[in-house]
């Protein structure tokens, strides 16, 4: 019996950030490799979702490490390793070819090798979380042969808005933000209040996307066996 992955993440915020969680776990459900059940809202609505799947599941966090806190927060209050045939994987992180897509978004969005980069992150209060959002902004910037600074929206020091003023201080008139966020939401209104020259958009839609979430399916789906 093939596990379900469960797709978790809090979407009660808004309207619009549900809509696209939603368009993503149909998009990993029309590959028809796995079944695929939706986990989005509250934390009761959640372990609701969670409870009416039968058979093994998998939980896998519709979110970027570092990137939704209170989806973070969520899936920690949820207490997965005690629930029966049922396992985790971590948050979306530094992989390859998603960093490289974030590249791209860059250029799309108008920077230049000469442009200063912001990776906004939001935060969250876990070390390791902090960790992969350092080894992605690394990445970016080896990618871009350009200096990226981190700022965070929550919870960490320096927030967004003091990145973007220390390149300028550098000499970056210019400063793009690649956003570290997997779908919109509100927190894009707070990046588009910021005086820069372009903002990324959300990483999903993207195949890559997609292509991750089911590897990561496959890498833990042993542990049910």
């Amino acid at each position: 019996m093939v596990p379900t992955m469960v797709l978790v993440a809090d979407d009660s915020r808004d309207a619009h950030r549900r809509e696209a969680l939603c368009g993503l776990a149909e998009a990993v459900a029309s590959r028809g490799e796995v079944p695929v059940a939706p986990a989005f809202g509250s934390p009761d609505d959640v372990t609701a979702a969670l409870r009416a799947v039968r058979g093994p599941k998998v939980v896998v966090p519709a979110f970027v490490a570092g990137g939704d806190v209170a989806s973070a927060h969520l899936l920690s209050r949820l207490g997965i390793g005690r629930w029966e045939d049922s396992c985790q994987t971590a948050p979306l992180g530094a992989v390859p070819s998603i960093v490289a897509d974030l590249a791209g978004r860059l250029t799309d969005s108008g920077w230049r090798p000469s442009d200063g980069v912001v990776l906004a992150a939001d935060g969250t209060t876990g070390t390791e979380e902090r960790q992969v959002v350092m080894d992605v902004a690394r990445m970016l910037s080896r990618r871009l042969d350009s200096p990226v600074q981190v700022g965070y929206l929550r919870t960490w020091a320096p927030s967004v808005s003091d990145a973007v003023d220390r390149l300028r201080r550098h000499g970056h008139d210019k400063v793009a933000v690649a956003a570290w966020r997997l779908v919109d939401g509100p927190d894009f209104d707070l990046l588009r209040g910021l005086d820069v020259t372009a903002i990324t958009a959300p990483l999903w839609p993207s195949e890559l996307v997609v292509d991750t979430l089911l590897a990561q399916h496959r890498a833990v789906k042993g542990r049910l066996s």
